[in-house]
């Protein structure tokens, strides 16, 4: 837990909040065995709410790829016109342009009004645009359909988020794992899916079927999912005692300390060489190093074993390869985020997803053409150098990341 997480809401003798409430000087923090701390509910509960997350990634993940084996032939169908590849690839991508805005409101929404609204409501958006999409008559409309999707994704930068506010942090590890491998799992087996479905029943069932999944997403959390967000929990909390005025100050108590589920075997190793640091965040990087750095021979192996036109057994170990060194990459670098920016984690990952997105909508359309250029070996080779470029940053920040969080007032306590 970091330090940001482990102060209470109010300082020992304040006047008045942040949001004008007044009050009398106490100290405002779950008690040990408080029900409504979300570090102390049941694991079983804990778990379900993981799975449901990694549920809604997957369902996410699902939705976006699985349109994209038959992405000509939907252009073709509503334009009336055989597709120009460029057309095919933004039908594609203008969702990841989509995700890329969505986060810059749903992560700092999410720490006003609470994970539950914001969820709920991106849910929503999330199962009409889907629908909109689904019963589209225009190339156009479709496209539109496709970004409102990608607006309404909650998923990638909460989900990090939820497990920072339900677990410690080193029993966040194999949470995080779960909700990054689902759309992983999601992106896998999407395009032979919505291939085969598309087949069989046309091209608007994969979306049907895709809303459907996201509508049982959407049921569960509203009768299940319980708010997360410490800072919004003792909002409201405070709000209950305002208008319960003479039942009694709050105790002055902080968050008990729990043993710790040796999830996180890097993290504990380091933390425990190193006691008196108390466990950085940094402490999450050496896995992203790895990655970092395995990430370039990957890619460049994919480009060359396409040029040569190798077995295609090969061709998917590569693939393989791509997915393992990515998750290998993300997952410690979601939960250093987590760790390091405490409260403000999901703003803090709007950053990584906006670039990710980003680059995931326009990185196909230069692919393509490099391909042609150069051919894939070459093409894909000088992808790896851009990613070999960008493999010491994580180097850097295990080193230095300590020293440049002091320069912040949101991580410099982590």
């Amino acid at each position: 837990m970091t330090a940001a997480e482990e102060q209470p809401l109010l300082g020992p003798n304040p006047e008045t909040l942040e949001d004008g409430i007044q009050h009398t000087g106490v100290i405002l923090d779950f008690e040990t065995g408080d029900v409504e701390n979300p570090r102390e509910w049941p694991v079983a509960y804990k778990w379900s709410m993981v799975s449901l997350l990694a549920f809604t990634a997957f369902t996410v993940t699902f939705t976006c790829i699985s349109v994209v084996p038959v992405a000509g032939h939907i252009v073709d169908e509503l334009s009336d016109h055989t597709a120009s590849p460029s057309t095919s690839t933004l039908l594609v991508t203008i969702w990841e342009l989509g995700e890329a805005a969505g986060p810059l409101f749903i992560a700092p929404l999410s720490e006003v009004y609470g994970r539950y609204p914001v969820m709920n409501v991106c849910n929503a958006l999330f199962i009409t645009a889907s629908l909109l999409a689904a019963f589209s008559e225009s190339t156009a409309l479709f496209i539109g359909a496709r970004a409102l999707t990608g607006v309404a994704v909650a998923s990638n930068v909460l989900n990090p988020a939820i497990i920072g506010d339900i677990f410690e942090s080193d029993q966040r590890g194999s949470a995080l794992s779960l909700i990054t491998l689902a759309p992983l799992v999601g992106g896998a087996i999407g395009p032979a899916l919505g291939g085969s479905i598309a087949q069989t029943m046309g091209w608007r069932s994969i979306l049907l079927i895709a809303a459907a999944l996201a509508i049982a997403c959407e049921l569960t959390f509203l009768t299940c999912f319980r708010e997360t967000y410490k800072m919004v929990i003792l909002k409201r909390r405070i709000a209950h005692l305002q208008e319960d005025a003479g039942d009694g100050p709050p105790k002055d108590a902080g968050v008990d300390s729990k043993n710790k589920l040796c999830l996180d075997r890097i993290y504990i190793y380091l933390r425990d060489r190193n006691p008196e640091r108390k466990g950085n965040p940094e402490y999450r990087l050496p896995l992203t190093i790895i990655g970092g750095l395995t990430l370039p021979l990957a890619v460049t192996a994919y480009g060359w074993i396409a040029h040569f036109r190798l077995p295609v057994a090969l061709l998917l170990v590569s693939v393989g390869l791509m997915g393992l060194t990515l998750l290998v990459a993300m997952v410690p670098l979601s939960a250093y985020i987590v760790d390091a920016c405490g409260p403000y984690s999901a703003s803090a990952l709007t950053g990584v997803i906006v670039s990710r997105c980003l680059m995931g909508t326009f990185l196909p359309l230069t692919a393509g053409p490099l391909a042609e250029t150069f051919g894939y070996g070459w093409a894909f080779t000088f992808l790896g150098l851009v990613s070999l470029v960008l493999a010491p940053v994580p180097m850097l920040v295990f080193r230095y990341g300590e020293k440049w969080r002091q320069g912040s007032e949101f991580t410099k306590d982590s």
